[in-house]
């Protein structure tokens, strides 16, 4: 039995290969506005896997949970029924408590969604806790080095 992909680390961004369901479209056949946000989950999910910092691990070790503060998303071209597309991944910034994120879902080298995000740590009360050490280092490996805290998406030509 295969297990499922966790995608991969590729010059410095982390890339999860994803294939669009009838459950994932609208009666158009066409990705569900909303459903994206579900793909991005996925890639900022799997991004932890691959980086050997699973979200349950994080919780009942740490007592750290995810949350998105903000989110802000661009929707560029939809994306049909049973087609294959990738959920790329990176941080632009790592903070004390929080980190901004830029995730991009392409098929092929056509940019179809790409979205900021700032997502931050917080303890089991819901107050905001540092980044544990090791998670820090383990997404360096996605951190664009001196990339500045953006507020707006620039959207990239595909």
């Amino acid at each position: 039995m295969s297990t499922p992909t966790s995608g991969r680390i590729v010059d410095g961004t982390h890339v999860l290969p994803l294939r669009v369901y009838y459950e994932d479209t609208d009666a158009a056949g066409i990705v569900y506005y909303a459903n994206w946000l579900r793909f991005l989950e996925r890639g900022r999910t799997e991004l932890l896997r691959v980086l050997g910092q699973e979200h349950s691990a994080l919780r009942e070790e740490r007592g750290v949970h995810w949350v998105v503060r903000r989110c802000a998303i661009d929707y560029l071209k939809p994306a049909r029924l049973d087609e294959a597309i990738e959920v790329v991944t990176s941080c632009s910034e790592l903070r004390g408590a929080s980190l901004d994120m830029v995730q991009q879902a392409c098929r092929g080298k056509e940019t179809l969604v790409r979205a900021e995000l700032t997502v931050a740590c917080v303890g089991t009360g819901g107050r905001p806790v540092r980044l544990p050490p090791h998670v820090r280092t383990a997404l360096a490996q996605v951190a664009a080095s001196g990339s500045p805290r953006s507020r707006h998406i620039r959207i990239q030509p595909s």
